[in-house]
């Protein structure tokens, strides 16, 4: 307690390299404000000046993270110049080649994958260069996921007619977000414990979700720009999704380590793999704060799903098949934390209850729309 007391404050903390970051950002966003404020309405102003000042925040407190942005930034700003016309995706080399949305986001459907063998070779073999390697892809291909979506967002807007939206608006979309918001958030867990032995569990989780990416691509060509559902077409949907995959992607991450809790419950203490395992303690504190993290953003979301469906068909709920099971997610996972808060709860109850979890989101987010039909069912497969 002492120890926190005594620690400087942000601003005392904050460095030269911190206020250059934030200098930069702050010109990039008034940059952006000067060339489209004649095309944007207040909402999309406000979430450009928030994003703004939640890049300068990710970037104080997460210091890679910097890198990360500046780059996709460029490559998607670079992408973006060479677009006289949708056609020159499949003329120009860059766009034909690395840049063009499709072209990125198989870049990070390959990288993906191979980060997962990566990071196995890594635990299998306690190497600690290929876990430095195995970072790295993941960083890679969550760059090029991101990028693939920023330059698809542009892509909309040459698409005939100017039917310009955010890329969130179909499955194939928000399981690209999901990849790149699953890796993100693992690597933010990854730095923070000074560990890469969680790595090969969430990477299976978002290869997974790679393979049905690529099933969805080339068995449905969902990669097709279309034209938005009229109840899609709302500024409601630049909010709504990407808050609810920030919780997808937490979700996510404490299923897989749950199964890592598991498996590293059965190893005991002199074995060799109990020092290429993560600890028990490691596991449960991501897993906690993963939840904890994933809740919240749940939680907004869900408000705001409330809110969008207030305005689109005049109530805010209306036991929907996918509002009741957001329901059953949020409570599963209210309940989860719950418990663990007041009753202390830890060990392989907990990781079953996260792995179990994972199922009833899953079930959440792409069950009903298969399975079930109703207010939703534009989102179906």
């Amino acid at each position: 307690m002492l120890r926190e007391i005594r620690r400087p404050s942000l601003w005392q903390r904050l460095t030269v390299a911190d206020w250059a970051w934030a200098a930069l950002v702050v010109l990039a966003t008034a940059g952006t404000y000067w060339v489209l404020w004649g095309v944007m309405n207040v909402y999309e102003v406000v979430i450009t000046f928030f994003t703004a000042a939640t890049m300068i925040g990710l970037g104080w407190h997460w210091h890679a993270s910097r890198w990360y942005m500046a780059i996709v930034c460029l490559a998607s700003l670079f992408a973006i110049t060479r677009y006289p016309e949708l056609a020159a995706a499949q003329s120009d080399f860059f766009l034909k080649y690395l840049l063009s949305s499709q072209s990125a986001i198989m870049w990070m459907s390959a990288l993906f994958p191979a980060a997962t063998v990566v990071y196995g070779v890594a635990l299998f073999t306690g190497n600690d260069f290929a876990g430095r390697v195995a970072s790295k892809l993941t960083w890679i291909a969550a760059g090029a996921g991101l990028v693939g979506l920023l330059v698809r967002w542009h892509e909309t807007h040459l698409y005939a007619g100017g039917i310009g939206y955010i890329p969130v608006s179909n499955l194939y979309e928000v399981f690209v977000l999901f990849a790149v918001m699953t890796a993100l958030i693992y690597l933010y867990y990854e730095n923070a414990q000074r560990t890469r032995s969680m790595g090969f569990f969430v990477l299976l989780i978002i290869s997974a979700s790679i393979g049905f990416l690529l099933w969805y691509h080339f068995d449905r060509g969902a990669y097709q720009i279309e034209p938005l559902v009229p109840a899609l077409n709302s500024y409601w949907m630049k909010i709504h999704v990407p808050t609810n995959f920030v919780g997808y992607g937490c979700f996510a991450i404490a299923a897989m380590l749950g199964v890592a809790y598991l498996i590293r419950a059965r190893v005991s203490d002199d074995s060799p793999w109990a020092e290429r395992l993560p600890t028990l303690k490691q596991i449960d504190e991501v897993s906690y704060r993963a939840i904890a993290l994933g809740f919240a953003f749940f939680t907004v979301a869900t408000i705001l799903g409330a809110l969008w469906a207030a305005e689109a068909w005049g109530a805010y709920w209306s036991w929907d098949p996918k509002e009741t099971w957001a329901l059953i997610v949020w409570l599963n996972y209210a309940a989860w934390l719950h418990l663990r808060y007041t009753k202390g709860l830890r060990g392989k109850p907990m990781a079953w209850w996260a792995i179990i979890g994972l199922f009833i989101t899953t079930f959440a987010f792409l069950g009903v729309n298969m399975f079930l039909s109703g207010l939703h069912s534009y989102g179906e497969l």
